[in-house]
């Protein structure tokens, strides 16, 4: 199982999903941008690109989680790579630069793909960006979706398979979930722009 970023961040329950993910010996979790605010406490000098909610929000989510749990989401590789067959594959949250993460392709054009993640493999997975993606570029890239987020669309993944001619194939799944609970702790919690999240990614 591989987890390509964003563990932490807009759900009622971080220090659960946290624990259920850290307790999972084979699991390869990788680094997000909502992990990196956490694992090197980057709040305490906010980026300019957060807004007022959205601090309220991350800084509600981090006192959930115990302090010491930093160290080990700090461990959590950018990257990772794997051969499967006859294909090579790199998993990542999204296109990294000199500055971070790189800016959304929204539309998960080809050409902008290709600039952004300059691959060095045949297949590029991302997260990041919430849509479903298959696109064709200088590698083939996929983004299997949300996990978390749009029920009506259901919990997201991808699974690779080895044929055994040492091709690959990448299915595409969704697994549907009941939300209404997720919902109504975000309330009951008090988790700060429960509204907006309710809003934009948790609709019926």
């Amino acid at each position: 199982m591989i987890h390509m970023g964003d563990a932490i961040g807009i759900g009622p329950h971080p220090r659960e999903v946290m624990d259920l993910l850290l307790n999972q010996p084979a699991a390869v979790l990788l680094l997000g941008n909502h992990d990196e605010l956490f694992a090197f406490d980057q709040l305490r000098t906010p980026p300019e690109w957060i807004s007022a909610g959205e601090l309220e929000h991350h800084q509600w989510t981090h006192a959930q989680l115990p302090n010491e749990w930093r160290e080990r989401v700090a461990k959590w590789p950018l990257t990772h790579e794997v051969t499967i067959g006859f294909r090579t594959i790199r998993l990542q949250h999204y296109a990294i630069n000199d500055e971070g993460f790189g800016p959304i392709s929204r539309d998960n054009l080809a050409h902008e793909l290709d600039a952004s993640f300059r691959p060095t493999t045949d297949i590029v997975f991302f997260g990041h960006h919430h849509l479903r993606a298959d696109v064709q570029g200088l590698a083939r890239y996929i983004n299997p979706g949300a996990l978390g987020t749009n029920p009506c669309q259901g919990a997201r993944y991808a699974v690779i398979d080895e044929l055994t001619d040492g091709t690959v194939d990448v299915s595409l799944h969704s697994a549907p979930y009941d939300a209404k609970p997720v919902r109504q702790a975000l309330l009951e919690r008090g988790v700060p722009e429960a509204a907006f999240i309710l809003e934009t990614f948790l609709k019926s």
